[in-house]
């Protein structure tokens, strides 16, 4: 973010950022993903209590239950993930887990929820959880529009790439090196 963004609104300022993001991600969202990143993005800055939750707990917790409650917990656990995979990836280090655990439970948390909804909104959850990668992608390009340095540190892109093939880890990884990065294959086993 170079310049001082002045627009009328708050939401207007979101949505440029946003905007802005996608073209770093070289990505490009769809309205109505885009209007959810937006809303959850406020959201989140008005109550920026994201980091007491353990979204194991919760993600159990939303699928124990049901109704409205189930509801509100399952897109809490696919928003805080979402958060954590793509604004807050060093989360992932303090909790002793890779960035992709975030991305498979969000995802997870977002296709229970679809197919618990029987109305429109069964559809923006497929997708949010359809294209979760991508949203990440753009929340990782806002990282790196308010920073000077790499928005992921190198391990951790090779991972998050080699799992999810996240577009903004692979070119992280490209930044910081004059080689392309491969995946390994693991080596098979051999039992004596």
């Amino acid at each position: 973010m170079k310049d001082l963004v002045t627009l009328p609104t708050a939401t207007a300022q979101w949505y440029e950022l946003v905007n802005e993001a996608e073209n770093v991600a070289a990505c490009r969202l769809v309205e109505e993903l885009e209007s959810y990143l937006v809303f959850l993005l406020m959201r989140f800055s008005r109550q920026p209590d994201l980091a007491a939750s353990v979204l194991a707990l919760d993600y159990l917790n939303g699928v124990l239950t049901a109704g409205s409650l189930q509801q509100e917990r399952l897109r809490d656990v696919g928003d805080h993930c979402l958060l954590y995979s793509g604004l807050f990836p060093h989360q992932a280090e303090r909790r002793h887990v890779r960035i992709s655990y975030f991305v498979d439970m969000g995802r997870n948390a977002y296709q229970q929820l679809s197919h618990t909804l029987a109305n429109t909104s069964a559809d923006l959850y497929a997708h949010l959880s359809q294209d979760f990668i991508s949203l990440m992608d753009v929340l990782l390009a806002v990282r790196k529009l308010g920073s000077a340095g790499p928005c992921l540190d190198p391990l951790p892109a090779y991972e998050l790439w080699a799992d999810t093939g996240s577009r903004v880890a692979y070119s992280t990884l490209r930044e910081g090196s004059s080689g392309y990065p491969v995946i390994l294959q693991k080596e098979p086993q051999i039992k004596h």
